[in-house]
């Protein structure tokens, strides 16, 4: 493979060591994976500014053997490293009792890849990033209902090889930048939080999709209205959701239902392919291939090429999010879904960038025959199940009287079954955006997701505490 060798990772040769040992110990199937990591961590806290930075490396070694996977991680990157990992780990699934397909297996193959950047973060000092932040910050202080506030940035060039018994030999870097601002308010009584996040593939490119200005801007005026709204009445309402809001239901309520693995434990989706789930207008796909995504890859964290999972197709089921093993389980084809949140931990199942695609209504048209309903603009955590049912805070919200948008409200609630909602979306708009955060699920993993304004005929709306 075509690498860079490192002056303190030969990953040639590391890959070299373990094919020769992995056929030594004849396992039915094995895989490699070796993580360098650079990032900085900038925090801003009322103006004080602290900064880490680091550098993180390693080795995974997963061993099937027998109907069961051994997993051994290291942080020193050596031959001796690698035998003992494999020895481990061969002994692990040797001694197992569970009985797993053979994982999906693929012919061998070569690649590296360098996603683009327009400016490596590399290029740029820290100090000017930490200017920009310090910039970001006084804007953030300037309004005088601001009684707190926070500023997070992070950014890491990544770069992992991975190896199996397969003979592939695949490598792959890019570069990650995300954003957080925090602002806490008070006014007249009132108390308030707004948080805006931003993020990039690209390089040190954030204040070019979005100003320092601007960026200040959302997050006060997200603030702001909350801190000037009245409480919402409750009950079955039309609702129209903005993209971000969009991004956040069909990751958190629906697309975590379409990963392999839930779906074997007994989702919502559980034996629904082919099934209309959703509103005929309502397209639902993760897609490793946007420009710019957290969850945009070439290969999974199983050496797969990753591949876009179209999860809702007018209305009907058609696929499930799947790793190698799940994809022979429930008799799918591998997409690619396969991730970790670093080589201390085996890949499961994760999302990329899960989007619910544009249609043809404008935000206008959603908006004129509403007598009565709420615009959602951005959520504040919630819960979702695996039956489909779900309850999410909302943070910015406005009423919609007769046609258009009304007075803000606050500590407002929303509370239903997925695919019933999905089944209830009449409108789908034209517009599109895509936005950027981290999920858990036992690991965390940057994502991606969006789409863009919807209307639904009718949702649960309530007051909260």
């Amino acid at each position: 493979m075509a690498v860079k060798t490192h002056n303190d990772i030969d990953v040639d040769r590391l890959i070299k060591v373990f094919s020769e040992e992995s056929s030594r110990l004849g396992v039915d199937y094995a895989d490699l994976r070796i993580e360098r990591v650079r990032f900085n961590r900038i925090e801003l806290r009322e103006g004080v500014l602290t900064t880490v930075s680091g550098m993180d490396y390693g080795l995974a070694v997963r061993v099937y053997h027998n109907g069961a996977f051994g997993f051994a991680f290291s942080s020193v990157l050596n031959v001796e490293s690698i035998r003992r990992a494999l020895a481990n780990a061969y002994s692990m699934a040797k001694s197992a009792r569970s009985k797993l397909p053979k994982p999906f297996l693929f012919e061998s193959a070569e690649s590296y890849y360098e996603h683009p950047v327009h400016e490596s973060i590399e290029n740029v000092p820290i100090d000017t990033k930490a200017r920009d932040l310090l910039e970001l910050d006084k804007l953030l202080s300037e309004k005088p209902f601001v009684r707190s506030r926070t500023v997070y940035y992070y950014e890491a060039v990544e770069e992992r090889y991975y190896a199996s018994t397969e003979d592939r030999r695949l490598g792959e870097r890019r570069e990650l930048v995300y954003i957080a601002a925090s602002v806490f308010g008070q006014q007249e009584g009132v108390r308030g939080s707004s948080i805006v996040t931003n993020g990039t593939i690209k390089g040190y490119y954030l204040w070019r999709k979005m100003s320092i200005e601007e960026f200040a801007e959302k997050a006060l005026q997200r603030l702001e209205s909350q801190l000037k709204a009245k409480p919402p009445k409750s009950g079955n309402f039309p609702v129209v959701l903005a993209p971000e809001t969009v991004g956040v239901f069909v990751h958190e309520a629906f697309g975590h239902l379409a990963e392999a693995d839930l779906v074997a434990a007994g989702s919502a989706l559980q034996g629904k392919k082919g099934q209309e789930v959703a509103a005929p207008i309502v397209t639902i796909v993760d897609d490793p291939s946007i420009d710019d995504g957290f969850g945009t890859l070439r290969y999974d964290d199983e050496g797969v090429k990753t591949a876009k999972a179209v999860i809702v197709e007018n209305g009907v089921h058609k696929q499930v999010m799947t790793d190698r093993v799940h994809a022979t389980l429930l008799d799918e084809e591998p997409t690619g879904n396969a991730r970790a949140e670093s080589f201390r931990y085996p890949p499961i199942v994760r999302m990329r960038n899960t989007i619910m695609l544009p249609g043809d209504a404008t935000f206008e048209e959603m908006l004129e025959d509403i007598e009565f309903g709420y615009y959602i603009v951005s959520t504040a955590g919630g819960q979702t199940n695996l039956d489909g049912s779900f309850q999410v805070g909302v943070r910015e919200a406005y009423e919609i009287v007769n046609g258009e948008l009304g007075a803000p409200v606050r500590n407002l609630s929303i509370t239903g079954n997925t695919l019933e909602t999905l089944r209830n979306i009449d409108m789908v708009g034209k517009d599109f955006r895509l936005f950027y955060g981290r999920c858990g699920k036992g690991q965390v993993v940057f994502v991606s997701d969006g789409g863009p304004h919807v209307r639904v005929k009718k949702m649960t709306v309530g007051g909260r505490a």
